[in-house]
């Protein structure tokens, strides 16, 4: 259930396949990630010390967080995304005695290395500047041998930073040998049938939770992972084709995005490969889903939980097609809708979503956030849904995002939904802005598919469209155009980064 047994059976089976063609088998992965792991040791590291990962989507990512995983340490992706002081505060509140950053992102790590004393160790890949090891040439000096004792280390992932500075989200990392994950890591292994003729295809970052994850859970059943470099929707299809992927992971806006190609370029490739489609971190648009179902077949599964682990459920195609816009039933822990007293609501009632009987977690170095995640033996991250008469849970937004108009309150994800069907809208973000009146006004900030055709007749479209197929206290009263909106490439909308731009100055409740 690990690297070192499938580089023993199946040496130069591609554990890893970069989009960009570049291959690493199971004897490389093992070797590299052996000599990474002689390498943390002789800097002095044991269990439970941390290493950051400030990285493109590259080989060597697996180098260093196999070496974490199979020395007992925390080890911690951070977003490529973001901006030199929010990069620092992660390295900081992780705790990062060593970090391992990719040439391409020189530029914030050399602004933040002298800001952070706890890092005794900088390490760099595909190229180096002044004040870092090269990361290659460390690896060469040490010896590929195992640890002489190797035990289970714990990723430790930071929320996605949407709502404010992410919190660190710390599992337990009770002692194990290596080669027995946790309950989290078996559940991906056995809820898709991943086994060792798997071909994985993950499109996104591996600085998110789902892609490190499901990567790392490939390599325990010797399956291979092909990962590619960045997303782009024809590459996507392509690698698809090229590799006969069987399993793929997706989010709702990559849907989207490949759902937008022309129809003969979606024709050009073959995807019958595939024997599984899984997508999560957002809600899905009910019409996106049935699309894909029915370009794909109902080979999709999603499901839904969070970085912390405290919960999920789970649905297949055929399920969904009964229960259109729900994410499934518990597959992992009990799920209950409470409401702002703490107390459980009826079937159908919109409230809070709890898990219970889920990985223990706790907010790293933030008594308080973890405590006011809680409601007795329950948590949550503070996601907004109910569940139906059958059980299944339907998500309607983040609380934090949620509107408050003249005392309604506006879930914006349904409104999202409606606007992105129409075909000149290739984004949108859906927030609440300053009204003298009703406080809030629902305000709807559109990535057209061309910037050329924006302006106030596409305006006027847009809040007509939404008008026919929403109550109009959900539809927005103006729309502005940007040519991007600030999005991950996991597909998460940083919708805080919007809203700035319309409450700066304002005292406001809106995070």
């Amino acid at each position: 259930m690990y690297p070192a047994v499938h580089a023993q059976t199946t040496p130069g089976k591609p554990a890893v396949i970069m989009g960009s063609g570049e291959v690493v088998t199971y004897r490389q992965l093992n070797d590299r990630s052996n000599q990474c792991a002689q390498l943390f040791a002789s800097l002095g590291l044991v269990k439970d010390d941390a290493i950051a990962l400030f990285m493109k989507n590259c080989p060597e990512y697996f180098y260093a967080s196999w070496a974490a995983q199979r020395s007992g340490l925390y080890y911690t992706p951070i977003s490529t995304h973001l901006s030199a002081a929010e990069a620092a505060y992660i390295v900081e509140n992780c705790e990062a005695q060593v970090v391992v950053v990719s040439y391409e992102l020189r530029d914030v790590a050399l602004s933040i290395r002298h800001a952070l004393p706890g890092v005794h160790t900088w390490l760099m890949t595909g190229g180096t500047v002044e004040g870092f090891d090269a990361f290659e040439s460390r690896l060469d000096a040490c010896p590929p041998a195992p640890l002489p004792r190797e035990i289970e280390g714990c990723v430790m992932l930071y929320s996605s930073g949407t709502t404010g500075y992410p919190k660190g989200i710390r599992n337990a990392n009770p002692e194990r040998a290596i080669g027995n994950p946790g309950p989290l890591m078996q559940g991906i292994m056995s809820s898709f049938g991943t086994n060792a003729e798997t071909v994985y295809l993950s499109p996104a970052p591996l600085y998110h939770a789902a892609p490190i994850r499901f990567c790392m859970a490939m390599h325990r059943v010797g399956a291979t992972a092909v990962v590619m470099d960045h997303f782009d929707p024809e590459q996507a299809l392509r690698l698809i084709e090229r590799h006969k992927v069987t399993f793929s992971q997706w989010v709702p806006t990559m849907f989207i995005r490949m759902l937008k190609l022309p129809a003969s370029v979606r024709a050009a490739y073959d995807v019958s490969s595939q024997r599984v489609v899984a997508h999560s971190a957002a809600p899905c648009p009910i019409e996106i889903k049935q699309q894909m179902i029915d370009w794909w077949g109902p080979l999709l599964f999603e499901y839904y939980g969070a970085t912390e682990g405290h919960g999920g459920t789970q649905i297949s195609s055929y399920e969904w097609l009964s229960h259109r816009g729900s994410v499934g039933r518990p597959v992992y822990g009990s799920v209950h809708i409470l409401d702002e007293q703490g107390q459980e609501l009826p079937v159908g009632d919109i409230g809070t979503v709890y898990f219970a009987g889920g990985a223990a977690f706790e907010y790293h170095k933030s008594d308080e956030k973890t405590s006011e995640s809680r409601v007795g033996n329950k948590s949550t991250v503070g996601d907004v849904g109910y569940l139906d008469a059958d059980g299944f849970l339907y998500l309607t937004d983040r609380k934090a995002h949620m509107i408050i108009s003249g005392g309604v309150n506006v879930y914006p994800q349904e409104t999202e939904n409606v606007l992105v069907m129409h075909p000149a809208v290739a984004d949108v973000a859906v927030i609440g802005v300053p009204n003298e009146d009703l406080g809030e006004e629902v305000k709807a900030v559109v990535q057209p598919v061309d910037m050329a055709g924006a302006g106030p007749q596409l305006e006027h479209e847009l809040i007509a469209w939404c008008r026919e197929r929403l109550s109009h206290i959900k539809c927005p009263r103006s729309i502005d155009f940007e040519a991007k909106l600030p999005r991950s490439d996991a597909g998460k909308l940083f919708k805080r980064k919007i809203r700035e731009r319309y409450w700066q100055g304002r005292d406001s409740a809106i995070i």
